[in-house]
């Protein structure tokens, strides 16, 4: 067992950070979800050395490749984050009369009294859990019928590109539905790294530019909703 985490531990840790991002309602944690996908992504790539390792981080050797993919996934992230941060503060009050602040209170209130007596809606996670259950039985299954490389890398790429479309299908917002496209296009890169016979820098330049040029469209889409409806809520758009 011991050597079994010690030699799967980034297979491990890339199924616990996207079913994270499936599963999390919140910002916050989807984004953290997302970084630590990117990272032990790179660690799984590295492990298995689909790529010659050419320089040495804090003795450890990697190869200049994965630490692309590593800044490629640190930016989406960093982008993502200016944007949850920039549209999810709330709505100064300054501007305010007196009648105005004296219902935002009692609707923090009544929200307050709400919060304390139901903290948790767990119907809002019924459909993501069932979809994470989904997505590890096809992540098992269809290894073994449709083989592409080796077990680990099959897991890993089924396994990603299940929980980024189950997370596209149940996204309540623009960045948790831009969060679903970046884990499937995660999962191609992964698969062309582990299975091309010669990993050419064209593919893997143009899946880094995706990365982060679906990061900035995802946040140019949440400024144009939120510039229109004051809110990235998907479901705003069939109340208008």
């Amino acid at each position: 067992m011991a050597e079994f985490f010690a030699t799967q531990w980034p297979l491990m840790g890339i199924a616990a950070s996207a079913g994270i991002i499936l599963l999390a309602q919140q910002w916050r944690s989807t984004l953290v979800g997302l970084l630590l996908n990117y990272l032990f992504v790179a660690a799984f790539l590295a492990q298995q050395q689909f790529i010659t390792p050419d320089i040495s981080i804090l003795g450890y050797m990697i190869s200049t490749t994965v630490l692309v993919k590593i800044i490629a996934g640190l930016s989406a992230v960093l982008i993502l984050g200016v944007t949850a941060l920039t549209f999810a503060r709330e709505e100064g009050t300054e501007e305010l009369d007196e009648f105005s602040l004296a219902e935002l209170r009692r609707a923090a209130r009544r929200a307050q009294r709400q919060k304390i007596i139901a903290p948790l809606k767990f119907t809002d996670f019924v459909v993501p859990l069932w979809a994470l259950i989904l997505a590890a039985i096809a992540s098992f299954v269809l290894p073994r019928l449709y083989p592409i490389g080796s077990e680990s890398v099959d897991f890993a790429w089924y396994w990603l590109t299940l929980t980024g479309i189950f997370t596209i299908v149940t996204a309540n917002d623009v960045l948790k539905l831009g969060l679903g496209l970046l884990l499937c296009v995660s999962s191609i890169d992964l698969l062309y790294t582990a299975i091309a016979s010669t990993i050419q820098v064209f593919p893997l330049a143009m899946l880094g530019l995706t990365t982060i040029v679906l990061s900035l469209s995802v946040s140019y889409l949440s400024a144009l909703m939120y510039g229109r409806l004051k809110t990235l809520e998907l479901n705003e758009l069939y109340k208008r």
